[in-house]
């Protein structure tokens, strides 16, 4: 990457706004999350009926402009799909719900947790309980599938500077060069990492870095192993600008796959990501992709078939 010139960036970048196709979290919409929106209507008809203090409470706890977003937010949870829609929050030590973020299972993913597997967990008592252990064995590996899909280990990050650090879970797919990006301003290097559906799907901050654009294709479902997936495969493009300097600019794909078919992707215009930092997931089988600046001194530390882990497994470095 030597003969690469040097990315300077003279001028920070400002951040874009969302864009219009861009309406939730999690703009491929899907089945659960229909019925999370159904449930919603009738939890925030609950509270706003038999709950008024608990209301007025959250309403004078909650920061930033609650206009804008498509349903009332009475309390952290409503924001669990339209956070990116505005800059409406609570802080954690506000926030009924906080504890959430500790359980080991990923948040974006608890309803379908719950849906498939609180059915599948019933079947299996009942056959184990009324036929024989030996009749529950099927259903019982589906549902340890399923619990192992949406896990959310905790990862230790790395915090010497200069890092890059694997935004996914999975194995190096393709390390090449790119000879010029129009975001990124020259030549690049781009990392695939392809997820199973044995991964944890959970993607992270590779750097400490500014979120300035943000677009939404809608697309096929192909294989995530076949090159073509990255042109025709729904997907997530999420341009990033690091704080520190030299201010780099970089590119996070979230690629939706043949099993996994629901990209979700949290972060908003102009928010600031630590590295490590959860920013969203992808439902069950994909591929995310990192594109660097191919500046003086970048060094990858990963090739073809490494395997890597979210917020944890150093990608490159700036030397």
């Amino acid at each position: 990457m030597s003969e690469a010139p040097a990315q300077t960036a003279p001028h920070r970048a400002q951040p874009e706004p969302l864009s219009p196709e861009i309406r939730s979290i999690q703009p491929g919409g899907g089945n659960c999350y229909s019925l999370e929106l159904a449930w919603g209507c009738v939890r925030r008809w609950y509270l706003r009926t038999f709950r008024r203090g608990y209301v007025a409470r959250m309403a004078a706890l909650r920061q930033g402009d609650p206009t804008g977003y498509p349903h009332p937010m009475l309390d952290p949870r409503d924001l669990k799909f339209f956070r990116n829609q505005g800059n409406l929050a609570w802080e954690a030590a506000d926030d009924p719900f906080a504890w959430r973020e500790r359980i080991p299972f990923a948040r974006w993913g608890l309803a379908e947790l719950f849906l498939m597997g609180a059915p599948l967990a019933a079947i299996t008592f009942v056959l184990g309980y009324w036929l024989t252990p030996w009749a529950a064995i099927p259903t019982a590996i589906v549902l340890a599938l399923v619990v192992y899909f949406f896990r959310d280990p905790p990862r230790r990050v790395p915090t010497e500077p200069g890092l890059y650090v694997s935004p996914a879970d999975g194995r190096i797919v393709d390390v090449a060069e790119v000879e010029h990006d129009e975001f990124i301003g020259g030549p690049a290097v781009r990392i695939g990492i392809f997820l199973s559906i044995f991964n944890v799907h959970i993607n992270r901050a590779p750097c400490r870095a500014r979120v300035i654009r943000l677009r939404y294709s809608p697309g096929e479902f192909r294989n995530a192993l076949d090159p073509s997936s990255l042109i025709h495969n729904e997907n997530m493009w999420i341009g990033l600008e690091e704080e520190d300097a030299p201010h780099r600019k970089l590119i996070l794909r979230q690629v939706a796959g043949a099993i996994a078919r629901r990209i979700v992707c949290d972060t908003r215009p102009g928010e600031v990501l630590e590295r490590g930092r959860k920013f969203g997931m992808i439902k069950l089988g994909s591929r995310t992709e990192l594109l660097m600046a191919a500046s003086l001194g970048l060094k990858i530390n990963v090739k073809p078939g490494d395997n890597v882990k979210a917020g944890a497994t150093i990608m490159a470095r700036y030397e």
